[in-house]
């Protein structure tokens, strides 16, 4: 018979080592002392980043992020024109943040009195700078220019460039050899650095925009193509600013193309001539332009002007009467006539002496 091994009792005493009181208090200690370390320097760090350089300092700075410029570049640049104290301090924040790689490029503006945390958002979202280019009913390619230049967005030369760049217009689809006419007028906000090709662009697709169907169902009903319906626009963008007298002038115009007469429109002149200083005179009427239409009957190569679409709907929807002339009057508006006699009648009493020319 086999002798059975019972088993004893269990050993009380574990074979892991136990840590002293001492050395657990000294961990413990440890650990809580880095851990206020830890939370000190976060508060550090976060009080660092939502603390400006100067607070009271409101001066707007141009800041500008080039194509290859990396996070140290960015900070150092930001230290050099005094919108951040530490350069190291916004690097670690940015990369704590994991924004390194997504500071975008562009021109942006700056103050003293913005956070680094401010600073950093705007990099990474592309805040960048941006200006208003407000553009006038009745502005024409020059003045369009002027404005762009105006409002900081660069050199006139180069919206001037762009609109008369034969390879774009054709890739923008218009029958033209300029885009007079086509730079739709209304208030746009352009990013700061913008190439003047695409502010160009823009302003192009905001006119096709306007067009709805309905506009574009009467232009292809209509006699004339979308750039003579332009054309004609645009004189009386300039003839008039009185919305309830587009409508009149748009009818003596097509009356005058009805009768083979010329359509003698002050503005197609000033818009020839290379520069006018002073009031139009009778010499001026004289000037060799296709554009001048004393001289040439019909409507002239293309618009004078940008026009809206009060002017647009005008020539699409003109008034039903037998007009074929019109003086300014002196309340700002024009009297319209029937004849060349109560023409005549009307010059003589909002002028006090005859037309300088038949109209």
């Amino acid at each position: 018979m086999t002798e059975q091994n019972t088993p004893g009792p269990e050993n009380p005493q574990s074979d892991s080592p136990r840590i002293s009181k001492p050395l657990f208090v000294f961990a413990l200690a440890l650990f809580t002392l880095a851990i206020v370390i830890g939370g000190a320097g976060y508060w550090y760090l976060e009080s660092a980043f939502d603390t400006p350089t100067e607070p009271l300092n409101q001066k707007l700075g141009l800041f500008q992020v080039i194509p290859g410029m990396d996070l140290g570049s960015v900070a150092r640049s930001l230290e050099e024109k005094g919108i951040i104290r530490s350069p190291f301090l916004f690097r670690l924040q940015v990369r704590l943040r994991g924004g390194a790689n997504q500071i975008r490029v562009g021109f942006y503006e700056f103050k003293p009195s913005m956070s680094p945390r401010q600073i950093y958002l705007a990099l990474i979202n592309g805040r960048v700078a941006v200006r208003l280019l407000t553009i006038p009913e009745g502005f024409n390619l020059r003045e369009i220019a002027a404005a762009f230049e105006k409002a900081g967005l660069g050199e006139s030369r180069e919206i001037l460039s762009r609109a008369n760049d034969t390879a774009l217009i054709s890739q923008l689809k218009i029958k033209s050899k300029t885009l007079e006419g086509y730079l739709f007028p209304d208030t746009y906000r352009f990013s700061l650095g913008i190439p003047a090709q695409s502010i160009v662009i823009a302003m192009v697709q905001t006119l096709k925009k306007k067009l709805d169907p309905a506009l574009l169902k009467q232009i292809s009903e209509h006699n004339f193509s979308l750039h003579q319906i332009l054309t004609l626009a645009s004189l009386i963008e300039k003839e008039t600013s009185v919305d309830s007298e587009r409508p009149l002038i748009a009818a003596v115009f097509l009356n005058r193309l009805r009768k083979n007469m010329r359509l003698q429109s002050d503005p197609t002149v000033i818009y020839a001539l290379p520069r006018l200083e002073g009031d139009l005179r009778r010499r001026h009427l004289s000037y060799d332009s296709p554009y001048n239409t004393y001289r040439y009957k019909g409507l002239p190569p293309g618009p004078i002007a940008s026009p809206g679409l009060a002017s647009i709907r005008a020539v699409l929807n003109p008034a039903d009467v037998d007009y074929l002339y019109f003086v300014a009057t002196r309340e700002g508006g024009h009297k319209f006539s029937k004849t060349y006699r109560e023409h005549q009648k009307a010059v003589a009493q909002y002028r006090g002496r005859k037309e300088k020319v038949d109209r």
